[in-house]
């Protein structure tokens, strides 16, 4: 058996979302946007330069086992 709140609260937030909310957020947004400042956008190469060397890593950040180099022939 499924409690209550497991199924008024979905068909709540669905409503909200559904109806509600296209009204609510243009008079709620310019308030919610002086409270709460958005933060400037990270550049490119900011990324690049926090996650490092990825070099003799595989997908996981883990050291693989082996050579690193990546051959361009097929193998048989």
């Amino acid at each position: 058996m499924v409690c209550i709140p497991c199924i008024v609260i979905p068909v709540l937030l669905w409503v909200y979302k559904k109806f509600l909310e296209p009204y609510l957020y243009p008079l709620v947004a310019p308030f919610v946007s002086r409270i709460w400042p958005q933060k400037s956008l990270q550049q490119p190469g900011e990324q690049t330069k926090a996650k490092g060397d990825c070099k003799g890593a595989d997908v996981n950040g883990l050291p693989t086992k082996g050579s690193t180099e990546i051959s361009d022939k097929k193998k048989d």
